[in-house]
């Protein structure tokens, strides 16, 4: 994660959270978590590194000697807002654990949070290390701090999805029939990287039929002329997610077979119903509501059983998190908040399509990250 977050900030806010709730402490292991609040990306090992967090009182990053010296290098620590304790390998880090959180558990049935990320081993061996205290998932708290992003947050959000519109780009100049599927997701992640990605995490290459699977895994099918293709793809810049989804009809060299008109009359409503949806974000809509928008356009057209997902969800560190635009979820958007709008419908064993684009909630209505163009990619070959 890039230096200069407000990491003192941050922090305080998380205590602040915790005593509103009535928390005792919080106990962060591995993820995004843990480098939002202090910056350390460490290494996914058995060994336990965590956040040890108390109600009132400094904090404390403990990790294992050996990773003791990166961790002593997050922003964090050199920024002097926490302390890093090592602990050897005949250390009990549990109950260092309890030792650091003992001056802040109150009453005789202390109630203590962690981040979801952390795993059962680690939960199971803190439950021994403080048998009186009881535990529960500390989303609330996290979910809080980090579902409305900073400005330099969404900045790093445009330009991973300015990275991604360029990477459709040039694959919608390239050649896609008698490719398989497997060869295009693998020039995908390339290009990312190349437009500047740390990393490509996904590159979802539906063609044909398989253009109906929301989550295809890309194999060895031929792109063939006359098909959709959908391209979903998404990485990771500078820590931060891109994420669009685009959909192609491929034509053939000669461009003779164009594009089917019941196919295009279904990615008209996807079009139309991913305009109205984002036309409606403002301050205040609620999750639900945003989802019912898309839904809506889909379902007075007779196709409401073939969209099959929700309408989206937030990004940032993390390619899901909150919020989660869906029914039931009545969390109304806040300034700031950022996330993906996605309907799409899906005909299983022909054909389906979807367009998708980062959004951010701003002060007057929606941010759209993704400049792209969102109609059907009409493309050679």
């Amino acid at each position: 994660m890039s230096e200069g977050w407000d990491h003192a900030g941050r922090l305080g806010r998380a205590q602040a959270g915790l005593r509103d709730r009535g928390a005792d402490g919080l106990v962060i292991g591995l993820g995004a978590d843990l480098r939002y609040l202090t910056g350390h990306r460490a290494p996914a090992l058995e060994r336990l590194t965590a956040l040890v967090l108390p109600a009132r009182g400094a904090a404390t990053l403990l990790a294992p000697r050996l990773e003791a010296m990166a961790a002593a290098g997050c922003p964090a620590a050199r920024d002097g807002v926490l302390e890093v304790v090592a602990w050897d390998e005949t250390d009990d880090p549990y109950r260092l654990v309890a030792h650091r959180l003992a001056a802040s558990l109150g009453g005789s049935a202390p109630w203590l949070l962690v981040n979801a990320d952390l795993p059962a081993r680690h939960l199971l061996e803190l439950q021994r290390a403080l048998p009186v205290a009881s535990f529960a998932l500390g989303d609330e708290v996290l979910g809080e701090l980090r579902v409305v992003k900073e400005p330099a947050e969404v900045e790093r959000l445009r330009r991973a999805a300015a990275a991604a519109d360029r990477t459709i780009a040039s694959i919608a100049a390239g050649r896609l029939v008698g490719r398989t599927e497997a060869d295009v997701s693998h020039e995908v992640r390339e290009r990312l990287v190349a437009e500047g990605h740390d990393e490509a995490s996904f590159a979802i290459v539906g063609s044909g039929p398989n253009s109906a699977s929301p989550h295809h895994e890309p194999g060895d099918r031929v792109i063939g002329p006359g098909e959709p293709v959908v391209l979903d793809i998404g990485g990771t810049l500078d820590g931060y997610g891109s994420d669009i989804t685009r959909t192609f009809w491929v034509t053939g060299p000669d461009g003779s077979i164009g594009p089917d008109p019941q196919f295009v009359e279904l990615f008209e409503l996807v079009r139309r119903a991913q305009a109205a949806a984002t036309a409606a974000v403002r301050p205040g809509i609620t999750c639900e509501a945003l989802d019912a928008v898309a839904r809506r356009v889909i379902g007075e057209a007779g196709r409401a059983d073939e969209f099959l997902h929700r309408l989206g969800h937030g990004i940032g560190l993390e390619a899901h998190e909150a919020p989660y635009l869906v029914a039931g979820n009545d969390t109304p958007l806040r300034p700031g908040m950022a996330f993906r709008i996605e309907p799409g419908i899906y005909v299983a064993g022909r054909w389906g399509a979807r367009i998708e684009d980062i959004v951010v909630c701003g002060e007057d209505g929606p941010i759209v990250l993704n400049e792209a163009g969102r109609d059907l990619y009409v493309v050679p070959g």
